[in-house]
């Protein structure tokens, strides 16, 4: 039993914490905080609302940390959950540092000023919070998160070695909408303009963004096509399982998706660099973020399914040689509206981000230092997946799959 601060109030943070709420058996005190105090209470009331539980809330700007820490101080979790944007997570992290409690959190850093996202800013962290005695729980999303996980479940119980990996992420959802993102807009477009990377005979291999793409039949979705792209959980899944081969991250994205999007690049409105306009710095991607839909209203209008898994080839633990697993999650974008008022690409992430929460406040992934989940028994983390929402199926396919 625990009580958490959560920051952040995005579609992701509404799922964790009304997660949280439904599990008030392990969350005994849930606060709340962002920038947006109205966002914060929006999220409250509709917890109490569906949950009955009432929910504190506070103002604060993540990336100032004497404040940060005078929050921690007043509120005095267990455990402070960044569900804020990726670039506070060093300033959260320093300010759990100060503060003394344990942090976690779903993506990892990524500068403002560069579109480049990898662990090794808060791999860095790892000594200072070792001799402070805490705990740092990187990553405990989907992807990053959950495909990890499945990728560890599948080495603990089906695979001796793991020789190939590929993770699948289909978003089959329809919002109605011409053009928007399902999450953050300025964190979404960086990720997928920014050049493709895979892992192969222990190097990175880089190619164009968006120029690789492969169709793949995604069950309860249908055939869609699936984009090579970079993404974090690469990073630490070539650290951890280092007898792969190769390791490569596949998204879809429509053909309306795509062909606004070069537009939008075509036209400058993807960059990051500050221009000039009336005489005032703006940087072209932040104005594009603020002028599309914010994600967090597209739930009501969602339809459709998501289907996110990973699909492994390697020696088989039971000596039969090699073999191919396919371990997947699908989850339906009105189910989850219904349940918590957000769309799936929303709940798929805020459901682990509770899930990786209890398993910090609970004790059963427990340590000293700066941690990604392959480093844990996946068991616990697998069968609360199960229990929360978000059921796993697997599967072993005739062979590796030929993309």
């Amino acid at each position: 039993m625990a009580r958490v601060l959560v920051i952040g109030a995005g579609g992701v943070s509404s799922v964790c914490v009304h997660k949280m709420a439904f599990n008030k058996d392990i969350f005994t005190d849930i606060r709340l905080a962002s920038r947006t105090l109205s966002k914060c209470d929006a999220i409250a009331a509709s917890v109490k609302d569906r949950a009955g539980v009432e929910i504190r809330t506070y103002e604060i700007d993540a990336e100032e940390v004497p404040a940060m820490v005078n929050l921690i101080r007043k509120v005095q979790p267990a455990l402070v959950v960044n569900l804020a944007l990726p670039y506070q997570d060093l300033p959260i992290m320093d300010a759990c540092l100060e503060a003394g409690v344990d942090y976690l959190d779903t993506a990892n850093y990524e500068p403002k000023d560069e579109a480049k996202f990898e662990y090794k800013w808060q791999w860095a962290y790892h000594d200072r919070f070792k001799e402070a005695g805490l705990m740092a729980l990187l990553g405990s999303g989907f992807d990053p998160g959950v495909t990890s996980v499945f990728t560890m479940w599948l080495k603990k119980h089906k695979l001796k070695t793991i020789r190939q990996l590929d993770i699948l992420d289909c978003n089959g959802g329809d919002h109605g909408q011409a053009f928007a993102t399902n999450f953050n807009p300025e964190i979404n477009i960086r990720e997928v303009t920014a050049p493709a990377r895979h892992w192969e005979n222990g190097e990175w291999v880089e190619t164009p963004a968006m120029q690789v793409r492969t169709a793949f039949d995604f069950e309860e979705v249908g055939t869609r096509n699936a984009y090579l792209m970079y993404h974090e959980e690469l990073e630490s899944l070539a650290k951890f399982v280092p007898e792969l081969e190769r390791a490569r991250f596949w998204m879809t994205f429509g053909d309306e998706y795509i062909k606004h999007l070069t537009v939008l690049q075509n036209v400058g409105m993807t960059g990051i660099e500050p221009i000039k306009y009336q005489g005032r710095d703006i940087i072209p991607l932040q104005f594009l973020a603020a002028v599309l839909p914010k994600p967090e209203t597209l739930g009501e209008t969602t339809k459709g399914k998501t289907n996110i898994g990973v699909i492994a080839t390697g020696e088989a633990l039971d000596g039969s040689g090699e073999k191919t697993f396919y371990i997947n999650n699908i989850c339906d974008h009105e189910e989850a509206y219904r349940e918590t008022g957000n769309q799936a690409v929303s709940y798929t992430t805020g459901v682990p981000a509770m899930i990786g929460s209890a398993m910090v406040v609970e004790g059963k992934w427990q340590g000293e230092g700066v941690f990604n989940m392959e480093e844990f028994d996946p068991d616990p983390f697998m069968a609360m997946l199960n229990e929360h929402g978000l059921p796993w199926d697997v599967k072993e396919l005739d062979g590796p799959v030929d993309f």
